[in-house]
């Protein structure tokens, strides 16, 4: 007789196994389903989805490396003098993976704790029952389960670009990128956006020589364009060689290496040779294979689920689509909020996810970091709103840190005052947000934020700063 589930959860990502904790804490009798395995020695399927495995985590680790590295190597501006100073790939990479594999054990850990039952292979519908749903789980050996309930967190995957071949060697996405034997002495970066710009960076501090293409005429086209300029200039400055508007012609590689034959903004041909090359372009959902079709569901053109805007029900009651695969921005953040909304709507309860309150991060130096709608937005959307702006090269702790690059920029309604939108670029801009998500969830005033005391010296006193700037009233510029 095939094992009866409360609460089936397709794909271990944070959406999926956050969801599924969620659902166990609540009283229900949870499975999750995965059936990646992410280069695991035995083969076995790997918790933690693309994002613990081959994402956000093994960037991090990647990006903090790469940190150090440049920090010793500036070392004497803090009248410290080192001899010489070099960098150890494999024993960089071998740090990112020992943190992976503690960080999906730690997830197996919870399933144990929470009585998770774990279902290794890939998980498709076969149909639906009066006693729920029929699933076949793929793995080494196949078995049916049945669920009352199902969520689909499936997450996502690199685009390719038509006529590259991707081999995770010369020619690389995000899963290649994170994995290079050696230093590539010249990089080419193909996309300007998020996982472009991190990995990108990883690889300059380091030592290579590193170039971006961009096919948008706009550097960080969502962006706030005041961050979106401010960050270009930095990395500009750093050494990143970005050039937009650009046009892919072909990609050929040799034993040489790689060579991507392009037009630039003016039209001109050209050549970028490099030893290897990322390509990022974005990600589409991994919708292939759920078997939708036997109960009724199919995905939009562009490969999403279509869910309900606020509980991420499907058209097929019992189903939801959380993360990737649906609507909305792809953050690891927004698919694990979408998990516990998910698991306490089964159990009754009235949660509520305020999408204009998801914080976004990008993982550069300086990092970038925003949350609600950018200048552009506001204009558009004929809002009337004040700006008020202050510059971490005022700040003594961020001077002290040899990190003055960037400034915090606050947007309020003219008329009310409430915190419509925060932008950084600076340091440590992914923790200082977090202040700013607070604020608007509680549909704060300017005010409010300059009016409350910050520790001195602290790089959030910048935070305070740009509050009291949006009534013209910084008190330290």
């Amino acid at each position: 007789m095939s094992q009866v589930f409360d609460v089936l959860v397709i794909g271990a990502g944070p959406g999926g196994y956050i969801a599924a904790i969620r659902a166990a804490q609540l009283g229900f009798q949870v499975a999750c389903a995965e059936s990646s395995s992410y280069d695991d020695p035995k083969g076995e399927p790997r918790l933690g989805g693309t994002c613990l495995n081959v994402g956000c985590i093994p960037s991090k680790a990647l990006l903090s490396s790469s940190e150090e590295y440049e920090k010793i190597t500036h070392a004497a501006e803090h009248g410290i003098q080192v001899g010489s100073v070099s960098v150890d790939i494999k024993k960089m990479l071998q740090r990112k993976d020992e943190i992976v594999t503690k960080m999906t054990g730690g997830i197996q850990f919870l399933f144990r704790k929470n009585k998770i039952t774990t279902l290794k292979g890939h998980a498709s519908f076969l149909g639906k029952t009066a006693d729920g749903f029929q699933i076949k789980i793929a793995g080494k050996t196949n078995e049916t389960v049945m669920a009352k309930q199902v969520i689909i967190a499936t997450g996502s995957k690199a685009r390719h670009l038509p006529g590259i071949k991707v081999d995770n060697l010369l020619v690389c996405d995000n899963e290649g990128a994170l994995k290079f034997d050696s230093l590539p002495k010249r990089l080419g970066v193909i996309g300007a956006g998020v996982i472009g710009l991190e990995l990108g960076s990883v690889w300059r501090r380091v030592g290579a020589k590193v170039t971006v293409l961009e096919a948008l005429p706009q550097f960080l086209g969502a962006v706030d364009q005041g961050v979106a300029k401010e960050a270009q200039k930095i990395f500009t400055k750093q050494g990143l060689d970005i050039q937009m508007g650009v046009k892919i012609e072909s990609v050929k590689t040799d034993k040489k290496g790689v060579q991507v034959h392009y037009l630039d903004s003016t039209g001109k041909a050209q050549t970028l040779e490099c030893d290897r090359l990322i390509v990022s372009v974005g990600r589409v959902p991994n919708t292939d294979g759920l078997g939708l079709a036997a109960i009724g569901l199919k995905p939009d053109e562009r490969g999403f689920i279509p869910i309900d805007e606020h509980t991420c029900a499907t058209a097929v009651a019992g189903v939801y689509a959380i993360g990737d695969v649906v609507r909305g921005p792809m953050l690891a953040h927004k698919a694990e909020d979408e998990g516990v909304l998910v698991a306490e709507l089964m159990a009754g309860q009235k949660p509520h996810i305020d999408y204009n309150c998801i914080p976004w991060v990008i993982y550069t130096d300086p990092e970038i970091a925003w949350v609600g709608k950018t200048e552009e937005q506001l204009k558009s959307a004929g809002r009337s709103y004040k700006v008020g702006q202050f510059p971490f090269a005022a700040n003594g702790r961020a001077l002290g840190m040899a990190r003055g690059d960037g400034f915090i920029k606050i947007l309020a309604d003219e008329k009310t005052d409430e915190i419509l939108a925060v932008h950084i670029v600076g340091a440590n801009a992914s923790d200082l947000i977090a202040e700013a998500v607070v604020a608007m969830e509680f549909k704060a005033a300017a005010e409010d934020l300059a009016r409350i005391c910050h520790p001195h010296p602290s790089l959030s006193e910048v935070m305070r700063e740009a509050a009291l700037a949006t009534d013209k009233r910084a008190l330290n510029m």
